[in-house]
Order: structure tokens, then sequence, then C-alpha cells
């Protein structure tokens, strides 16, 4: 998975960015053309940790996210001539665009546009991209159906009529996102990246004083903008400082704050739940490792995740889920009560399920 990190200028994307990658070393943070930087990190899991313990194996293996650090957004000389090229290059290989909206006052960094106001902030980004995908649609509509009128091709035509219902939806000021298209009308748009048809992850930036007060300010925000909008809080600022520290004293730092887990953990979970995925394991003696799937996915298609031979030559999947296994301690008390069960291709992969592919080539 990949997470695109914008906002306006002094929003907090350094800030937040160096949090993320405050325990990876310099070499792992890239730098490619017009400064975007990245780095992967590993996804926290307690479930993948209290295994590892259990079957001590000789390594454990997460699953990773990969952030980048989207420039372009904050330069103020885009405005009123469309997003620059060099922002939509990078934000069209994201799976997520994160979106920080600054809720902080500081003299020392005045806000882009004068006064600290998220909800304008976050409507004028998500202006940005709609004008910017409107533009996109209008020119390919008016080439289809000058192509139509020449050649009536059903593809076209097909083509056309979904395009014709995004710019409906985004001309009443809404996303791509908010259509209902089937399989067959997303993959006739999916080439062309729009960016409100990617899942949005809004993050209120808030002050050391806001911190208690997230759920209010984050409610806020969804009552105006949408309830449909997924978005959480944090303080950048305070989350770099808690990065710093050693775990005891970032927990009772934490404490004292009344901050519940850290920026990373959150913004984790908020965006497997954008987009659908979950994890399940497998373990042994050689690896403990999370696999990262969408929700609904088969015991067939979840073994490729792993290796494209475990799917072509799937048999059977050996299923435990994690509850039961921690609840009863080891495999061999699972199958004793019948718990480590036999699964055909179609079963639908859990969250948390411990997988054991049977399969031949």
């Amino acid at each position: 998975m990949k997470i695109g990190i914008t906002g306006l200028q002094y929003s907090g994307k350094s800030t937040l960015f160096s949090t993320l990658m405050s325990h990876l070393s310099e070499e792992s943070v890239q730098k490619h053309k017009q400064e975007t930087e990245r780095g992967i990190i590993k996804v926290p899991d307690p479930r993948l940790d209290k295994l590892t313990e259990m079957f001590n194996p000789r390594k454990k293996v997460n699953a990773t996210i990969e952030y980048l650090k989207v420039p372009g957004l904050d330069q103020e000389g885009h405005r009123g001539s469309g997003l620059p090229a060099q922002f939509l290059a990078n934000v069209k290989t994201v799976d997520v665009i994160l979106v920080l909206a600054r809720a902080f006052e500081n003299p020392l960094y005045p806000h882009p546009l004068e006064k600290t106001d998220a909800v304008r902030d976050i409507q004028f980004i998500l202006s940005e991209f709609l004008l910017n995908d409107l533009g996109i649609i209008e020119n390919r509509i008016d080439k289809l159906a000058k192509m139509i009128m020449k050649t009536q091709a059903e593809q076209d035509k097909r083509e056309l009529a979904v395009l014709q219902k995004c710019r409906g939806i985004l001309e009443s000021e809404k996303p791509i996102s908010d259509l209902d298209l089937n399989e067959q009308e997303f993959q006739l748009i999916r080439n062309y990246q729009f960016l409100t048809a990617k899942p949005l992850l809004y993050v209120l930036n808030v002050g050391e004083n806001d911190i208690r007060n997230i759920p209010q300010m984050t409610g806020n925000i969804r009552e105006k903008i949408g309830d449909n909008i997924i978005i959480t809080g944090l303080s950048a600022e305070i989350e770099h400082e808690i990065s710093q520290l050693a775990p005891e004293d970032a927990r009772i730092f934490m404490e004292d704050l009344g901050i519940d887990q850290p920026a990373t953990d959150k913004l984790i979970h908020a965006s497997y739940k954008l987009l659908g995925l979950q994890s399940f394991f497998t373990v042994g003696d050689d690896e403990c490792r999370a696999w990262t799937i969408r929700s609904g996915t088969n015991a067939q298609r979840s073994a490729g995740v792993i290796h494209s031979d475990m799917e072509k030559g799937f048999i059977r999947a050996e299923v435990v889920s994690y509850e039961d296994l921690i609840r009863e301690g080891s495999m061999s008390a699972c199958r004793d009560k019948g718990l480590w069960r036999l699964e055909g291709k179609d079963y639908l992969v859990r969250d948390g399920d411990i997988l054991s592919i049977r399969f031949n080539i």
C-alpha cells in the first residue's frame, strides 16, 4: 500500500513524515526527483508479535506501507492555473491520498490562506481535485463524441456513458468515489487515475492544547464536509517528540497527554479501513509473517499473495483463527477441539486467520 501525504504550506507534512520515518535510517528514506521523499515502514500488529513469541521463528516479517511526502500542492504559484504536473505525477501513483489540514496557530509559520480554518482548507483542496478531474473528463468527452460520430464503437460509447456520470457528480461538487460504479464501469476509467476516485484520508493536525478535543473537532468537520469522510486527528509536533523517546518514557508521556495510540498506528488503521484491507498470518519455525489482502478475498487468491504457485496448485487451506490459537495455547490443542480446519478455495479469509496452504504443481 502506498500513501501520499499532501496538504497546504505549513500544514505539518514534513513533521508528520519525519515522525513516520523516525525509526528508519537515512539511507532507507529516499529522495527522488522534485524532492519527493518516500520511505517504507512496518505495519505494527500486536497479533504478529504474540505469534512470534509463541513460535520463536528465525524471522518476523510485518506487512509494510510506503509513505510519500508529495510536494506541489503547497506551492502558491499553481493557484488558478491547475495542479502542478509534478504533484499530479506523484499523487497518481498512490493508493490513498492523505490530506493534512492545519488546526493549530503558530505565528512563526503564517497560514498561506491568512487564517487557520481546517474546513476551508479541506474544501479548497477537494475543489482543486474536482477541477482537475473535471478538466480531464471534459476534454475526453469532446474527443469521444467526435470519435463515436465516425466509428460508432461500442467501447467508446460505454466509456462516454461512464465519463458523463463522473462529470455529473463532479459538477455537483462531489467526488467520483461517491459514485456506485460497477466493476466494468470502473475498469473503463481506471487508467485516468482520477484524484477524486482515490480514497481520501483527512488528518487534522492540532496543537498540543487541543489533543483531548480531537474527537469533537473531527466530529465538527465531518458534519460540515460529510458523514462519509474518513477523518482522524493528531498533533504532528507532539507525535514527533514522542517518537524520539524511549518506549517507557513515550508511554508515560502519551498517558499524560491523553494519547491512546501513536500516530503511525492511527493512520494505518484508518488507511486499512478506507481500502477495505485486512491481515492474515503464516507461522512456523522459519518465519511468522503478516499478509495484507482485501476483505472478502477467498482462500485461493489469498494463497496467491504468498506465491503464485500456491494459487495455481491450490488444494486446501488449513485454517485456525488467531483468537482460537491464543486461547487454546497451541496448534495441537486447536486440532483436538476441531478449531484447526480444512477449507476449500471459496472460503473467505477473515482478519486474523492463520493459514497453511496445501498445493500441488
